[in-house]
């Protein structure tokens, strides 16, 4: 099932988004759910990367890679 949504944009903010569409080569609906799926991703992986950080920031133990490959017998 599909779902449309509608937006309210001024003559700039069409033209704008309407030109960066076409320099990369899509229509305007592609170019925007592709753009808004992009940001979704972003910002999941920033909060991930934010809860990867305060956890080694709690205990910032790091290895060398000789530490590594010892550790595993390479």
């Amino acid at each position: 099932m599909l779902t449309s949504y509608t937006i309210m944009l001024d003559e700039n903010q069409e033209a704008l988004i309407a030109e960066y569409a076409t320099i990369s080569g899509k229509s305007v609906s592609d170019f925007m759910l592709n753009m808004t799926l992009e940001a979704i991703e972003d910002a999941k992986d920033l909060k991930l990367w934010r809860e990867a950080k305060a956890e080694f920031d709690k205990d910032p133990v790091t290895y060398s890679n000789d530490e590594i490959m010892k550790e595993f017998g390479l």
